[in-house]
């Protein structure tokens, strides 16, 4: 039974687990970088080495907006000329990719080091913070060419079939800065600098798996010199199919810098001299708790689509209801799971990150429980948004992918502090959350009742009826 047949046949919960699973680890590794780097800079430098790691994010994230447009735009259009039989044109788009993702990080390197600190500052640090922050983003910047290229090529690596190479490479990656990162913060004392260093080198250390894979003689494309030339039809294609992520990407920076300025000027009101570096602290650690439940849920929803695309266009519209149902139930688990964890155990979260700062503590705690409280609903929401995009509505899946992450966030953190305070800000997050999932199940009860309707008229009469 080969691959296009079993989506058809074989059990939903099956399916899922054996589609979900690679993307999952995947998840949980890209998540692991930055969660790494704060649980360690926090222990070592207290809650200014958190935020400083915090405000440097939203500039780390349209580093990886570009990686994301080349490296998964390249991936689609190289999978489509594998399934056309075109090895050739195939292995001229990763010869166009790669160069595109150097270009693209020779770009942002040299922006990055010449407005290092009016990024820093436009992206919320404080005179207090900057220092730390500086120290960090630099040697990051310094490595954005590793970035760039071993997540763009390691892409290019499932786009032509091989997805355990991806994860391995991933999780290599992982590991090393987890052994790194200590040795580097607390063995040699290089603080921030540290951190940043001991991602760069996991980092590199991919680059440098993803380039010798493609070079050496597993892999079914090829890096060749004469696909290294630019060809502009190529480049175009390659930008249109990544340019949704771009955007993406692009917008959750712009959303991170609004919401640490928020919390800076409200955290300073609020709580007096330096109450916004602890605000963008306790944010770092909710961050990168968040990112921990969410991943997984990424990975359930990413193992799904296919599922509900090929059911879907095969008019199995039964198994389509099934998958989404599993799926739905599967990402809201975790969701409760995580949910749980946050209002039962908020101390014990913080202390993962500081074990020794009350304020932190005290502000972390009643934040958690603040921003998370509507946290059970975004296993619907992320699942059934992306549902749409599966069966080929892609309008409806990015305005409802949007609604949570800008249509209503920015609003209600821009809105809310202006009534609440810095209590607005945290809660923000729980209204931008219900009202996306409120949007969500309205859209999918519509086009679920479509489905049904669909269903039943493909359904033989019955013979009996009167």
């Amino acid at each position: 039974m080969d691959r296009s047949a079993k989506l058809g046949q074989v059990s939903i919960p099956r399916l899922l687990f054996s589609f979900s699973l690679p993307a999952i680890v995947g998840m949980m590794a890209q998540a692991s970088y930055n969660l790494i780097d704060r649980i360690f800079v926090g222990h070592a430098l207290g809650s200014d080495g958190i935020a400083g790691i915090t405000v440097a994010f939203p500039f780390m994230l349209v580093v990886l907006a570009f990686g994301m447009m080349f490296g998964i735009g390249g991936t689609a259009l190289i999978s489509i000329r594998l399934g056309e039989g075109k090895k050739p044109e195939a292995e001229k788009v990763l010869g166009n990719t790669a160069v595109l993702l150097v270009v693209a990080s020779v770009f942002m390197t040299v922006a990055g080091l010449f407005w290092l600190n009016p990024i820093l500052a436009i992206c919320g640090a404080s005179d207090t913070v900057m220092p730390y922050a500086r120290d960090y983003l630099r040697i990051i910047v310094l490595g954005t060419t590793f970035q760039t290229v071993a997540f763009g090529l390691n892409a290019a690596i499932r786009g032509e079939g091989n997805p355990k190479i991806a994860m391995l490479s991933m999780l290599i990656s992982v590991l090393m800065n987890a052994i790194l990162a200590p040795i580097f913060i607390f063995g040699f004392s290089w603080g921030m600098q540290g951190a940043a260093l001991a991602t760069v080198m996991s980092q590199a250390v991919v680059a440098i798996w993803v380039v010798s894979y493609f070079l050496g003689n597993t892999s079914v494309l090829k890096i060749r010199v004469r696909n290294l030339r630019l060809s502009g039809d190529v480049c175009r294609r390659i930008a249109t199919f990544g340019l949704p992520q771009f955007a993406m990407q692009l917008a959750a920076s712009v959303l991170q810098s609004v919401l640490l300025n928020q919390l800076r000027v409200y955290g300073n009101r609020d709580l007096g001299v330096h109450g916004g570096d602890l605000a963008i602290s306790v944010m770092g650690v909710l961050y990168g708790m968040f990112m921990m439940v969410a991943m997984p849920i990424f990975g359930v929803n990413q193992g799904v689509q296919p599922i509900i695309g090929y059911n879907y266009g095969a008019e199995r519209f039964d198994r389509v209801k099934k998958a989404l149902e599993l799926a739905v139930l599967a990402a809201t688990s975790i969701a409760v799971v995580g949910f749980c964890v946050m209002m039962l155990f908020p101390a014990h979260v913080i202390r993962l990150f500081n074990d020794k700062d009350p304020a932190l503590l005290g502000l972390g705690t009643h934040a958690i429980r603040l921003s998370t409280i509507m946290l059970p609903v975004i296993g619907f929401q992320i699942v059934s948004s992306s549902y749409f995009q599966a069966i080929g509505k892609p309008k409806t899946a990015m305005l409802l992918m949007l609604s949570r992450q800008m249509l209503i966030l920015i609003p209600a953190v821009l809105i809310l502090p202006l009534f609440f305070g810095l209590d607005g800000v945290w809660a923000a997050l729980p209204t931008s959350d219900f009202g996306a999932s409120l949007l969500t199940g309205i859209c999918l009860l519509v086009e679920l009742r479509e489905l049904k309707a669909s269903h039943l008229q493909m359904q033989p009469p019955d013979e009996n009826a009167v």
